[in-house]
């Protein structure tokens, strides 16, 4: 016991990650909800972010190239600084990448040069070039080669499923499945009421997945012919879509679990491609875990989340999402039920508490 505790103090974790803290949803439920877990586990950690607030808000505001660029040269410096704060740490946890663009030098500078243990961790397929609408140009100069030669370099590499395992193990056999997870003991920690007379479909998101609407729409417009439903959208911009009923809540982090409680029903539409395959299910454990239940596009890690006719329905065609979606606007009970086994399993497979000793682990 005692030799354990000595091992444990020796641990100090350097985070790498592209915002500051509080700000990124990939960042928030990856790794942030399991810091102060760490004190409590007596392991020292810093983080240091590659964009500051004010830079992290410049990247997603249209047009302010010359403070774009401004962002990321301040970024870069604060990476070179911290090539020389990180020697007495233990292990480098690097999320997604240390620099948005250009080659990975500064991960292999950390691993190469100083010796150190990378934990790399990911929850998209970031190898697969993409382009985003406001930043362009800096897209243009993303090297997205980079996480196969970081997944070399990294002692342990967590993802967010299977897809991204697969394409992990091809250069580390060092892969470890960790979900991203709910807070479900003091944020997501609230039941949906379903007796009502008015239910809400809803979806959240952001900006660059308001395009999987579009899958949905059709059916939401032909429902709402015949059956009374609002329907409601969380995002960081209206997507203004042409049904009646139709709520548009502007995205808050402080207020984003109780926004969700306005669904009864939670929607995660997908295409069938890579990009979507790598998507690690999120929204459909958001709805679970405040029992709502969860209708999803049969792609990537969804069919592991959703246990069909248990705790959601798995729909691949427009007159399944139709079928499904009437029977849960029709039946209060069913919802009911199947939002009691969502919340169920999210707790116990996609929660902090579920996986706080995976993620620590990979420190050992």
């Amino acid at each position: 016991m005692q030799s354990d505790r000595k091992k444990s103090r020796k641990k100090a974790i350097y985070f790498i990650v592209p915002a500051p803290l509080g700000i990124s949803p990939g960042q928030r439920f990856r790794f942030e909800h399991y810091l102060s877990l760490l004190q409590v586990n007596n392991i020292k950690y810093k983080v240091s972010s590659f964009y500051t607030s004010t830079g992290w808000k410049n990247l997603y505001t249209p047009g302010n190239k010359l403070k774009k660029i401004a962002s990321v040269l301040a970024g870069f410096l604060r990476r070179c600084a911290d090539v020389f704060k990180l020697v007495s740490y233990s292990h480098i946890y690097i999320y997604r990448e240390a620099a948005p663009i250009g080659p990975p030098l500064f991960e292999w500078v950390i691993s190469k040069v100083l010796r150190k243990k990378i934990v790399y961790d990911f929850d998209d397929a970031i190898w697969i070039p993409v382009s985003s609408q406001y930043n362009k140009t800096i897209s243009r100069l993303r090297n997205f080669g980079k996480t196969a030669k970081i997944c070399k370099w990294a002692c342990k590499i967590s993802v967010g499923n299977k897809f991204l395992a697969d394409y992990s193990s091809q250069y580390n056999t060092q892969v470890n499945i960790i979900p991203t997870v709910v807070d479900t003991g003091h944020v997501h920690n609230k039941l949906q009421q379903q007796m009502t007379d008015m239910p809400s479909i809803g979806w959240t998101g952001t900006f660059s997945t308001l395009k999987y609407l579009d899958i949905i729409l059709p059916v939401l417009q032909e429902l709402q012919a015949s059956h009374a439903f609002k329907f409601v959208v969380i995002a960081d911009k209206d997507p203004q879509l042409s049904l009646h009923n139709y709520q548009f809540i502007k995205w808050n982090k402080e207020t984003e679990s109780n926004d969700l409680l306005s669904f009864h029903i939670g929607l995660m539409p997908l295409y069938n491609d890579e990009i979507s395959k790598g998507k690690c299910g999120f929204k459909a454990i958001q709805y679970m875990s405040l029992g709502i239940p969860a209708v999803v596009s049969p792609v990537g890690v969804n069919s592991e989340i959703v246990d069909h006719g248990v705790s959601g329905f798995i729909c691949a065609t427009e007159q399944e999402w139709k079928e499904r979606l009437l029977q849960l606007l029709t039946q209060a009970k069913l919802r009911e039920q199947m939002g009691i086994a969502a919340r169920k399993k999210i707790q116990e497979h996609y929660s902090v508490e579920s996986s706080v000793a995976l993620f620590i682990n990979l420190f050992d």
